[in-house]
């Protein structure tokens, strides 16, 4: 693989393609036939996925409507409560959260929505952006089942232009009003098998969904190139181990795709040894790492293998939230390559992830 059909993909698949979409369904049957080109051969998997389609969502602080977009699979209803911007997750700022709505600092994570809701919010506002761009664009975001576990309170998101200038005016009444189709749409993994001498298997994955805003070009068709080139290499050069590719769908609402790989492949997990997940690996500026979901042994092995092949790169021990945790969810230990670098030369789930 050249620089050229490396650049053909990326124009290629530089839309917006969100889990569930014909848009994404159409990037599935793109990187099948990719595979075919190179001569390998792939299938679609697909999997069902809940979602939400918004018909209203409106932001009502002290009387004037703000720019938002309901949460998806958040509910439908409305509610009303003052303001409450929770800068802290101590317990006397979690207190103050008792018959409000709260606002929380960037993505809602599940530890902040299980300990807001615990002590007693009504509903919740989170941000993107920056306050720093020039537009104000606004995220669709969805409250996950993995966050909520049952228990759902109605949320909006706002731009962080936005965001500021409510903690400043700290509204005493703020209403959330939302109406939505839930629904279960459909998601594809596309995936394909290079036999080796060995039964046991390594799987490489990465995730080719994007956000609402993004055509996701490094996070995230640089990895699904990635490992392209690696099937193409190892179509030519046999190894040992058998090696399984797979390109995750609806990793950006929770990293569905691998999750329904690892549940719907039970048997050939027990073989899966290894996985190698990329992730964002396709900035000029940046740091190489790799994140080791696995014995701390791992880490040195990764830092001399590296250094033996006069490649710069950092190793370290944690789990990184990418496709490669279902993995080890599942008692597959793996490691995630991804380059890293400042918000200032690359950025993500917004219109600045591009092909420049």
């Amino acid at each position: 693989m050249d620089a050229t059909k490396i650049m053909k993909i990326f124009e290629d698949t530089a839309f917006v393609h969100t889990s569930c979409t014909g848009e994404e369904h159409q990037v599935a049957e793109y990187l099948q036939a990719q595979c075919a080109e190179i001569g390998l051969e792939a299938h679609l998997e697909p999997f069902a996925v809940t979602h939400g389609k918004i018909e209203t969502a409106s932001l009502i602080c002290d009387g004037e409507e703000v720019p938002c977009k309901g949460y998806q699979c958040s509910g439908s209803g409305e509610v009303e409560g003052e303001f409450y911007y929770l800068a802290n997750s101590d317990p006397w700022s979690l207190e103050q959260c008792r018959g409000k709505i709260v606002m929380v600092d960037g993505y809602l994570g599940y530890w902040t929505y299980q300990d807001m809701v615990e002590h007693g919010a009504i509903g919740f506002i989170t941000y993107d952006g920056s306050v720093n761009y020039a537009n104000d664009d606004i995220d669709q975001r969805q409250l996950r089942p993995t966050t909520h576990k049952g228990n759902r309170i109605l949320g909006v998101n706002v731009n962080a232009k936005t965001a500021t200038a409510l903690v400043k005016k700290q509204p005493k009444s703020v209403k959330i009003s939302i109406q939505q189709e839930e629904y279960q749409g459909t998601s594809y993994n596309v995936v394909a098998d290079i036999p080796g001498e060995k039964e046991e298997v390594i799987v490489f994955t990465a995730h080719y969904d994007t956000t609402s805003l993004s055509v996701g070009s490094y996070d995230n068709m640089s990895g699904c190139i990635g490992i392209l080139a690696m099937a193409e290499h190892f179509l030519k050069n046999k190894a040992k181990y058998s090696l399984r590719f797979v390109w995750c769908g609806s990793e950006e609402v929770g990293l569905l795709g691998s999750k329904a790989y690892a549940a719907s492949h039970e048997e050939d997990m027990k073989k899966i040894v290894f996985c190698i997940n990329l992730d964002m690996v396709g900035t000029i500026m940046g740091k190489f790492r790799a994140c080791c979901t696995a014995d701390k042994a791992l880490i040195p092995y990764m830092e001399y293998m590296a250094m033996e092949y006069g490649f710069g790169m950092e190793a370290y021990q944690d789990v990184y939230p990418s496709d490669s945790t279902s993995m080890a969810d599942a008692g597959v230990p793996g490691v995630t390559f991804v380059r890293r670098t400042t918000p200032e030369t690359g950025t993500i789930h917004n219109r600045y992830d591009t092909i420049a």
